[in-house]
C-alpha cells in the first residue's frame, strides 16, 4: 500500500508542486511523513494500517517530484549533479538507519517491534517540517508562475555571485519567452524526447531489481545460505555499501559526467548479476553470493542511483519541469510497485539464478540506450539544455 500511495503521490504530484510552490508541497510532505508514522504505530487492524502506509507513500512519491526539481532551480551548473544526487545520498542513508534502527528495535515490545520500527519515523518528519520553514522558493517558481523578479533574484543571490545572479535571471526571462511558443501540455509534441527519455532511465532503474534486493533483502541473503539472523544483520552491509557508493557518485557526478557514471553502473550490474546467477546456479558459497550482490549494490549506486534524479530534473524545460518530474518519477514507481508485487511470487516461483541473469539481461538493453539514446547534460544550465534538447534528438557523446 505505501508503494502504490507513492504512485499516486508521483503521477500527481506535479500538480501542487507547479500550483502552489516547490516550499509549500514540500513542507506538506512532511506533514504526511508525520502522520503516516504515527498512524501506522497505533493502527489496531490491517485496513488503517494499510490507510496509514498509503499516506505515507503519498509523501514519498510527491518528494520524488518536488525535491529533485527545487534543488535542480536553486542550484547552479557546476554543482547541480551534486546537490540533486544528494537527494538520492538521504534516501540511501534513510534506508541505512533504517536497517539499522530495525535491528536495534527488533527486541522491544515483543510482538509489537514493529510499531516501534514505523512510529521512530516521526521524529525526523517533525524536525524536517521545521527546517524546511527556514528554505526559501525557487527562484524559477517565484519569477515563472508568480512574475516576482525581485525575490527570484534575491534566493539566487544565496547562491551565487550578484553578477551570475543576474545572468541567470535574464536566461531564465528570455527562456519563458522562448518557451511561451510551445503550446499544450507536458506531453506536447515538443516535449517528446525528453519524456522518451524519462521513462526509458526510470524504467531501466527498476528492472535492475534494486529494489526487489532491497526490500527483500533478508530473504535473497537466507536463499544464498545465511541463516536468519546472519541475513539481517548482512542487511545492515547492503545498505552501507549502497551509501558509500552513493557519496562516491555524489562527488563524480559533476566531474565525470552523468553518462560515464551510468556506463560504469550498467557494466557492474551485468557482471555482478550473471555473477549471483551464475553463483546460485552452482550453489557456490553465501560470502560468494554476497559479495557480488554487495558489487551490484555499488554499481547502482554510483550509475543510476547517483544519476536518475538528477537527470529526470535536468531534461524538462521549466514551464513543464514540475510534470516532467512527475512523468518520470511516475515511471519509476509504477514498475517498483509492480515488481515488489510481483516479487513474493518470483521469490518462491522462479529459481535465484534466473530471477538475477533476467535482471543482468535487462541491464545489457541499459547499457544499450546508454551508449546510443542518453546525451550528457553536465556544466550546462537548465535554460542551455531546453534549447540542446527542443529541436531535435540530442547528439549523443560519450
Amino acid at each position: 500500500m505505501a508503494l502504490w500511495g507513492t504512485v499516486i503521490g508521483a503521477l500527481l504530484g506535479g500538480i501542487p508542486t507547479d500550483k502552489f510552490g516547490r516550499k509549500k508541497t514540500l513542507i506538506w510532505i512532511g506533514i504526511l511523513y508525520f502522520i503516516s508514522a504515527v498512524g501506522s504505530a497505533l493502527a489496531n487492524d490491517p485496513y488503517i494500517f494499510s490507510f496509514f502506509r498509503f499516506i505515507g507513500g503519498l509523501g514519498v512519491g510527491a518528494s520524488s517530484v518536488t525535491a529533485p526539481t527545487y534543488t535542480s532551480e536553486i542550484a547552479s551548473a557546476k554543482n547541480r549533479g551534486k546537490l540533486v544526487a544528494l537527494y538520492q545520498f538521504n534516501i540511501v542513508f534513510g534506508i541505512l538507519i533504517a536497517f539499522i534502527s530495525n535491528y536495534l528495535i527488533a527486541g522491544i515490545g515483543g510482538d509489537n517491534a514493529w510499531r516501534w520500527m514505523l512510529g521512530v519515523e516521526a521524529i525526523p518528519a517533525v524536525m524536517y517540517i521545521v527546517l524546511m520553514f527556514g528554505v526559501p522558493e525557487s527562484p524559477r517558481w517565484l519569477l515563472l508562475k508568480k512574475n516576482d523578479s525581485g525575490k527570484a533574484l534575491a534566493v539566487l543571490q544565496k547562491t551565487r555571485s550578484a553578477e551570475a545572479a543576474q545572468k541567470t535571471l535574464l536566461q531564465i526571462s528570455e527562456d519563458a519567452k522562448e518557451e511561451s511558443k510551445d503550446k499544450g501540455s507536458v506531453f506536447a509534441k515538443a516535449y517528446r524526447w525528453p519524456l522518451i527519455l524519462a521513462f526509458l532511465i526510470a524504467m531501466f532503474n527498476q528492472l535492475s531489481g534494486i529494489n526487489f534486493i532491497l526490500y527483500y533483502a533478508p530473504e535473497i541473503l537466507e536463499k544464498a545460505g545465511f541463516a536468519s539472523s546472519e541475513s539481517l544483520l548482512s542487511s545492515i552491509s547492503i545498505g552501507g555499501v549502497n551509501l558509500i557508493f552513493t557519496l562516491l557518485g555524489m562527488v563524480l557526478i559533476d566531474r565525470a559526467g552523468r553518462k560515464k557514471l551510468m556506463y560504469i553502473g550498467s557494466l557492474g550490474y551485468i557482471l555482478s548479476l550473471f555473477a549471483v546467477g551464475a553463483g546460485f546456479y552452482l550453489e557456490a558459497s553465501a560470502l560468494y553470493k554476497l559479495i557480488f550482490i554487495l558489487m551490484f549494490i555499488a554499481s547502482h549506486a554510483i550509475g543510476q542511483g547517483a544519476v536518475i534524479w538528477v537527470f529526470i530534473s535536468e531534461i524538462f524545460p521549466n514551464k513543464v519541469r514540475a510534470f516532467g518530474q512527475s512523468w518520470g518519477s511516475g515511471t519509476h514507481w509504477v514498475f517498483a510497485a509492480i515488481i515488489t508485487m510481483v516479487g513474493a511470487v518470483i521469490i518462491n516461483a522462479l529459481e535465484p539464478w534466473l530471477v538475477f541473469s533476467i535482471f543482468g539481461g535487462f541491464m545489457v538493453l541499459q547499457l544499450l540506450f546508454v551508449a546510443f539514446m542518453m546525451p550528457e547534460t553536465k556544466g550546462l544550465s537548465l535554460e542551455e539544455l531546453y534549447k540542446k534538447l527542443k529541436s531535435k534528438k540530442a547528439e549523443v557523446k560519450s
